[in-house]
């Protein structure tokens, strides 16, 4: 039977090992300790309430809050606390203003989460789920301007879930927008679940649409699952936006990386792509940063058309001082963490940019200058 979004995941904690204490009282020295948020992303019937269920059942010590954010016209305004602890489930509802976490209502959805935090104390880990239909880049972003003013989340990562018998199938049913969508869940992914591979009619299929994926984002991991079963350490506590590693780099390619999936490609998404920039020096924070700024807010310092579009951006970058900083940016937010990883590139400087009608030349030369 192939897994459904349809339904509010049917919950059922298993016995668990000893947890930590409230998370709300800090550590011993007197520390907030900030709890992470895992965004979990896909297409309707890509698995996500499967996994979710998966996640909830499985032998781990965390204490897990799950929203299901289940918005969308017609949708009830109530959603569905769920949290597991010791065995015992915890259920009751909360209302998110206007029902989504995202765009318009998406501070609301923030506060409302901050809220709980504050009420319930009784959970360490967040699991948010949205729907087939919604761009993550948007919601990803609100936690780096929350944390900006000093909020107790993080954002640990962005899980996408992928339907490998029916996934590139259904984008030439699709509208424009939701085409879109589908991709951007690709292309902003840190990890992407490659699920129902047991439902595939020829094996070598996985390995083409495993190629497919990585023309839309070449730097996440890829893992085949079957009902969204992995192993919880490769998608949960894997701090994306604090490390940069070899692998990121091995897998980034060196010339522009376009969206391909063949006869059913559209007009619409073929200038998706990826590109790798790199400099050969050290440079300085601020100039980075006005490259930065450019490259998310003012286009046409860049491209005199502005018309290109950046989804996703990540890099590692060797200040004039020898300082290294992490770069990652969503959408049109991005954050800078210093850093002590060491990597085995040549260039000191290496950003990986994906988006749509993407000009290598044109980015490469402002990086550089």
């Amino acid at each position: 039977m192939g897994d459904s979004d349809d339904d509010c995941p049917d919950l059922i904690s298993t016995t668990q090992t000893p947890l930590v204490e409230d998370v709300s009282e800090g550590n011993k020295n007197g520390d907030v300790k900030k709890v992470p948020v895992t965004l979990i992303t896909g297409q309707l019937g890509s698995g996500k309430s499967t996994l979710l269920n998966y996640i909830l059942t499985e032998q781990h010590s965390k204490k897990i809050a799950v929203i299901l954010n289940e918005f969308g016209e017609g949708n009830v305004e109530e959603k569905s606390l769920s949290v597991g602890k010791e065995g015992a489930l915890y259920e009751e509802w909360m209302e998110l203003r206007n029902g989504c976490l995202c765009c318009s209502t998406k501070d609301n959805g923030v506060k409302a989460i901050e809220t709980l935090m504050e009420k319930k104390g009784k959970f360490d880990y967040i699991l948010l789920e949205t729907t087939g239909l919604a761009d993550p880049s948007p919601i990803a972003s609100i936690f780096w301007m929350d944390d900006e003013l000093g909020s107790d989340l993080y954002l640990d990562s962005i899980i996408t879930l992928f339907d490998a018998k029916y996934g590139f199938g259904t984008l030439t049913q699709e509208s424009q927008s939701d085409k879109t969508v589908f991709i951007k869940q690709i292309a902003c992914a840190d990890v992407i679940l490659l699920n129902k591979i047991d439902l595939l009619d020829d094996p070598s299929q996985q390995e083409k649409i495993t190629n497919q994926i990585q023309s839309i984002n070449s730097s996440s991991l890829i893992i085949p699952t079957s009902r969204a079963i992995v192993d919880l350490d490769q998608i949960l506590d894997l701090n994306s936006y604090s490390d940069f590693s070899d692998a990121v780099i091995s897998k980034s390619p060196s010339l522009p990386s376009k969206f391909d999936m063949g006869d059913s490609n559209s007009d619409h998404l073929k200038d998706v792509s990826t590109v790798t920039l790199r400099y050969s020096k050290s440079v300085q924070l601020k100039n980075m940063e006005l490259f930065l700024q450019n490259l998310l807010w003012e286009k046409n310092n860049i491209s005199p058309d502005h018309q290109f579009e950046v989804w996703r951006v990540k890099g590692l970058v060797t200040l004039s001082k020898g300082d290294k900083i992490i770069i990652q940016g969503v959408h049109d937010t991005y954050d800078t963490y210093p850093t002590s990883s060491s990597t085995k590139s040549d260039s000191p400087c290496i950003l990986v940019i994906i988006g749509k009608h993407l000009n290598f030349d044109q980015l490469q030369g402002s990086f550089t200058s």
